[in-house]
Order: structure tokens, then sequence, then C-alpha cells
């Protein structure tokens, strides 16, 4: 028996219009595959939405689960792409390469028509070529993305899986990684399970959620001894928002102790 694929995602209002590119990609290339989207709504914990959605999927039968984020296209290759992957290592985690795609890339009467022609996949995570699985070694688990991977439903259901204390944005899916490395998981790069992250306006640093990086660099720290986000966090205090004070990171204009 062919054995059953969900994709899962989360999103909020404003990202419907890329999650129906989402859909239009599976119903075209994976059909079949059954979708399970979480609505953020106001609480956005993004752990607990990833959770839920993919309990779903494996309480309706899933035997395969494809994260994705609610801004990635899946290529045509990428569900067969994690389904070997997935047959030939089912205990482990499995990533693939993400193409972040400019704005206007798309072609609005058809978006999916020339997506493959715009392969190009980020630099900061390796690619191998199609069918090739790479294993991660132990310092890569750092680049884990949440926006693309896939897990088999029993490697699921033995956990761990992401932790629910981390609230609203960042850090939840670099500890997810670093608990799978610590229960023995291993992870493999994914040749030729391409998905495409559609443009949308961001800001860099991400300064409309720096109460959020804060709180979860600060939990992350608290389990594992080293901080996360680093990049974003020296940024921050570039702009003068936060400092790095008796061993802790906080708000620039928080009180000394």
């Amino acid at each position: 028996m062919t054995p059953t694929t969900a994709v899962v995602t989360l999103s909020d209002d404003s990202r419907l219009p890329h999650v129906r590119n989402q859909i239009a990609a599976l119903r075209r290339w994976a059909p079949g595959v059954t979708h399970y989207r979480a609505d953020l709504g106001t609480e956005r914990n993004l752990a607990r939405a990833r959770n839920a959605a993919a309990d779903a999927a494996v309480g309706d039968g899933a035997d395969l689960l494809i994260f994705l984020d609610a801004d990635c296209i899946p290529g045509p290759t990428l569900v067969p792409a994690y389904r070997s992957a997935l047959e030939r290592e089912p205990e482990a985690i499995h990533c693939g390469p993400v193409t972040y795609l400019r704005q206007g890339a798309l072609e609005p009467a058809d978006p999916l028509g020339g997506l493959t022609a715009l392969t190009d996949p980020h630099p900061a995570r390796p690619n191998p070529r199609p069918g090739v699985l790479q294993e991660a070694d132990a310092g890569q688990f750092n680049l884990f993305w949440s926006l693309s991977f896939a897990v088999h439903a029993r490697t699921w259901r033995g956990g761990p899986r992401f932790d629910e204390s981390y609230e609203g944005y960042g850090g939840e899916d670099t500890d997810f990684a670093w608990l799978q490395r610590r229960a023995g998981r291993r992870m493999f790069w994914v040749g030729g399970a391409h998905a495409y992250h559609q443009w949308h306006r961001v800001s860099s640093p991400p300064v409309e959620h720096l109460d959020d990086i804060l709180a979860n660099a600060t939990r992350f720290h608290a389990r594992w001894g080293s901080w996360p986000m680093l990049g974003w966090l020296r940024e921050f205090e570039e702009l003068g928002l936060v400092r790095f004070q008796d061993g802790r990171w906080r708000r620039a204009s928080a009180p000394a102790p």
C-alpha cells in the first residue's frame, strides 16, 4: 500500500494567497496528498500550531509528514524526493533546498508555469544532487529550517516535537533540531526536494518581533547554554534596541538589575 502523505502548514489570513499557490502546486504535481493548515489566530504560537496540525494529520492516518511554510510552493519533485528519503531513512529528519523568489518572479496568470526555471537554492544550506541524501554533521543541526522538512509519522509520534513554551516568533525551530540531535536522530539534506519561498515584505532585522526574539533566545539559552539568533540580536544592538549585560540580552531601555 502506498503511504499516505500529508503537507502541514500554518498561517494567518495575510498568507492565504500564498497558501493557495501551495495547494495548487500539490494538486498539479502531487494529487492525493492531503493538506493540513493550522490558523495562527491571535495566539501566534508557531510550535503549538505545527504540533496540532501534524497530530491531526497523523490521527487521520497520514504515514509521512511534510512541513512547509505557508509561503513555500512545493516544486514538482519535492513530494517524491521526500517520500524516497523517508523510505530509505524512516527514522531521520529530512530537509530540502529552498529558493527565495524575488518580487514579481511569478507570473500572475500561471504562478507555477515557470517555477522550476527559477531554481536557485539559498547558499547557506547544502543542495545535493537529485536523489542524493547527504547526512548532516552535528554542527549542521544549526542550519535546520522549519519552512521545509519531512518526518515519518512513527518518528513524529516518538518525539521530540516542537516545544510549545516558545511563544511568538523565533528560536523554536533551532530548539526542535537540537532536541532531535540530543535524542539521537539523524538529519539528511535531500537532493531534489525543492521548495520555492514566495516573496513578501519583511523587515531586517525583524524589529516587530523584538520581544518574542528576546524571550525565546533567553529560553533557548536556559536549556542549551548558547544563544540562538545572534545575527539578529547583534543587529538589534547596533540599532540601540538591546544590550548584552550580566550574561543576558535585554531591551536597551530596561533598567539594570
